[in-house]
């Protein structure tokens, strides 16, 4: 045998060794027993007739999720983030504008994302810790009249939850496109696609949905599919065309063609946790989280935490008193 090969290394010849952890972050988070199964099924390939079944599967709890009846409702191949890039890179063409708020690390990812792109950005911003009122986004539409505005409604990095609700009038005012992140809210807050007006919205798998990180569902109303189908220049990314993966998840009626191979042990567990929360409901899902939410800023109060969102939910923190830690 050559004696010219790098050798193998020595780590690799063990076995891995994972510790358990309990996971209190926004994500990932712990999975329930059901999902954690589903991660030693039998792969099937991803043109197969039973794998695309899952997928419809999955489409259909995903409008449940989401609130909408949107035919192009699917998942992008890829983390939460890749549902923004699938968002903008569809929604927008270079010279367009991109009016983001701001509050906190997901605003300005968009931000710099528009820029990546080509875009013009704005920002209407908030403290960290506070929302951008409605007020003043609408005000921020009517100023800056953008192609799209990018909100996220549960900021990760700051614990807010943005209301949006009211914005899609001064939107389609101004013929602009509302684009909302919802990666860590999903499942825990309530959120109403068609109701509220969205035209595109994504999230995540990791979070609220107890799944692995992997997919990002995401959903495009037929304004926003207007949009896209009528651009000027291609979609600069195949696998974010929203066309392609579109017909792949079976959104548009046409015979299946192949787009990329989806992430089969992903979808698998996307299905499964959204089954359990079709079974719970999503009403008693979002009572479930605010009660949990409540009862979380209580004992920080009585610890003499103050909350870093300056309008926390069911509790009126103290401005005087001195954080402790107690063990």
């Amino acid at each position: 045998m050559s004696s010219n090969l790098i050798p193998p290394p020595d780590v690799l010849k063990e076995p891995i060794k994972i510790p358990p952890r309990q996971l209190f972050g926004p994500g990932p988070s712990n999975m329930p027993d059901a999902v954690a199964h589903t991660q030693s099924m039998s792969l099937l390939g991803h043109l197969h007739p039973e794998f695309l079944k899952v997928m419809h599967d999955v489409r259909d709890g995903l409008k449940y999720l989401f609130q909408t009846t949107n035919d192009f409702t699917m998942c992008a191949s890829g983390t939460g983030h890749s549902g923004m890039e699938c968002a903008f890179l569809n929604l927008l063409e270079r010279g367009e504008s991109l009016l983001c708020v701001t509050t906190g690390l997901w605003g300005k990812r968009a931000e710099s994302l528009g820029q990546r792109l080509g875009l013009q950005t704005f920002v209407v911003e908030a403290p960290q810790g506070e929302v951008v009122s409605v007020e003043e986004i609408s005000k921020a539409i009517e100023r800056h009249k953008p192609t799209a505005m990018f909100v996220c409604i549960g900021e990760s990095s700051t614990g807010i939850v943005q209301p949006i609700q009211g914005l899609s009038e001064a939107c389609k005012k101004h013929n602009t496109l509302l684009i909302a992140d919802t990666v860590a809210s999903i499942g825990a807050e309530p959120f109403k696609m068609d109701e509220w007006g969205v035209d595109c919205v994504y999230s995540a798998t990791q979070k609220v949905l107890n799944a692995p990180p992997g997919l990002a569902p995401i959903s495009f109303s037929k304004r926003a599919m207007d949009k896209i189908r009528n651009r000027k220049t291609k979609v600069a990314s195949f696998y974010f065309d929203a066309l392609e993966l579109g017909n792949y998840w079976g959104c548009d009626g046409q015979i299946t063609r192949y787009h990329h191979t989806a992430p089969i042990s992903s979808v698998y567990a996307i299905r499964s946790a959204l089954s359990i929360i079709a079974n719970e409901s999503l009403e008693h899902s979002w009572e479930r989280h605010r009660t949990n939410v409540k009862l979380l800023h209580s004992l920080l109060e009585e610890n003499g935490f103050e909350c870093f969102v300056q309008k926390p939910v069911g509790v009126q923190f103290s401005k005087n008193k001195i954080p402790t830690l107690q063990v």
